[in-house]
């Protein structure tokens, strides 16, 4: 399980959790304080933000008439949520609110991304990753490196065998494409990595064109839809909305949300070129930066 993310089961775990105490009856406060925790702590544990001990497990699982069976469960999940995935060993490059992410995109089926100012991270050559990461103010060119390693780590999901590759499917706007980097030949690079990951069996890459025109959908913020699989005998998880800004990100699961962005979608879907015709478009871009 740690090669899924640690952050699955954890989630998981929380939800469970969560649905045992209102099987139980009993609201959040009154839980919080018969375990001696704070109400803030219970609102991490329940959103699958905070590790838990195996007794602090029991104790909930005792507070709320769990049966023993299930007990064991979650006791399970407890321990596989402590596993430490690979992104660990990259320490402070990676944001606490992004670790959350790392774990989602490692344990997802399938990844929808639509991106309206830079190339998706897990389609971004080192170079451009370079220049992406090293714009922030402040940033030192040791850890610009360090975090360009991370992003080229977390590429490799895309070509792993066990478990199955995700299905990455990308709408980008054509503006991203024609946005070139300082370093001319890297950009064209950039473009040509691009058209290559796009003939990948697991990668859709197609170019949401100008042409296309101002859309309810297209002004969107940049969002990830996460899908998970099946895992042995439990449920998969629930589809997850990622939108990332300046400071952190948000997270979104609640079915009525879920449906709000597959609606944008939908409607993206339906703006974007077709695979066939965003590889022309991206050829001509390629052909007209080398005329340049």
């Amino acid at each position: 399980m740690a090669d899924r993310g640690s952050s699955v089961p954890r989630r998981q775990l929380g939800r469970y959790l969560k649905l045992a105490r209102e099987e139980a009856g009993i609201s959040l406060e009154p839980a919080a304080k018969t375990l001696e925790w704070s109400r803030a702590r219970m609102y991490r544990i329940e959103r699958g933000e905070s590790t838990l001990r195996s007794h602090d497990v029991e104790a909930m699982c005792q507070l709320y008439g769990v049966s023993s069976s299930m007990t064991d469960v979650l006791l399970s999940l407890a321990r596989q949520s402590k596993a430490t995935g690979w992104w660990h060993a990259y320490g402070e490059v990676i944001p606490s609110w992004f670790e959350l992410y790392v774990g989602m995109e490692a344990a997802a089926s399938r990844i929808r991304q639509y991106e309206s100012f830079v190339i998706p991270g897990l389609l971004q050559t080192p170079e451009y990753a370079a220049t992406v990461l090293g714009s922030a103010p402040g940033t030192r060119e040791q850890e610009v490196a360090a975090k360009v390693a991370f992003r080229l780590e977390r590429q490799r999901i895309l070509t792993r065998r066990r478990p199955k590759a995700p299905d990455l499917e990308v709408i980008v706007e054509e503006s991203v494409l024609r946005r070139p980097i300082p370093q001319h030949d890297a950009w064209l690079a950039q473009l040509a990595h691009v058209a290559n990951a796009n003939r990948l069996p697991s990668v859709t890459v197609r170019v949401l064109p100008s042409g296309a025109g101002p859309d309810w959908a297209s002004a969107a913020n940049p969002f990830n839809i996460f899908d998970f699989p099946a895992v042995g005998t439990r449920p998969a998880d629930p589809t997850t909305i990622h939108s990332e800004n300046v400071t952190g990100a948000i997270y979104l699961e609640k079915p009525a949300e879920v449906a709000a962005y597959d609606e944008v979608w939908r409607r993206l879907d339906e703006l974007a070129l077709s695979q066939e015709d965003s590889e022309d478009l991206l050829a001509a871009i390629i052909r007209e930066g080398v005329d340049d």
